[in-house]
């Protein structure tokens, strides 16, 4: 049996207005890889318009010439904590802890597909469409959207 962590390089961007998830992505390494897949899926679902911040911490995969590139060439201005300023990232933290409290932890993945497609089941269709938000007045991310 492999271990959560195995399963878990996951990353994923928050619209932090809606609290919904937008873009995420799971992968054997934290590396650019991951932080572009995740961006490229906010970007093609989302088409932000310019002015879009994307809020990180100091991580290497985020400061890479790919990440960098993505965010160039689609008008987004990188964001980034200095160092000691954690609390910028923590609505990225709170949603981790609440996947792991909510899935992750009560989950046994015998292979990364059964990881991948557990992730997608608690995101696309519980976080987003279901899952309420005191923030958003109870209402879930995808109709506190469209209540906009």
């Amino acid at each position: 049996m492999r271990s959560r962590s195995d399963f878990l390089r996951f990353r994923q961007f928050e619209d932090f207005v809606s609290r919904k998830i937008v873009g995420w992505s799971m992968s054997e390494s934290i590396d650019s890889r991951l932080v572009v897949d995740a961006l490229q899926m906010a970007v093609q679902r989302e088409f932000p318009d310019d002015g879009l911040v994307a809020h990180s911490d100091r991580g290497v995969q985020y400061v890479s010439e790919h990440y960098q590139g993505i965010l160039k060439r689609n008008n987004i201005t990188c964001s980034m904590s200095r160092r000691g300023n954690c609390w910028d990232n923590a609505p990225m933290e709170s949603f981790f802890a609440t996947l792991k409290k909510e899935l992750v932890h009560r989950e046994q993945y015998q292979t990364r597909s059964q990881a991948r497609q557990s992730l997608f089941e608690y995101i696309e269709t519980f976080y987003n469409r279901v899952s309420r938000h005191s923030k958003l007045g109870h209402q879930s991310p995808v109709n506190f959207e469209q209540a906009l």
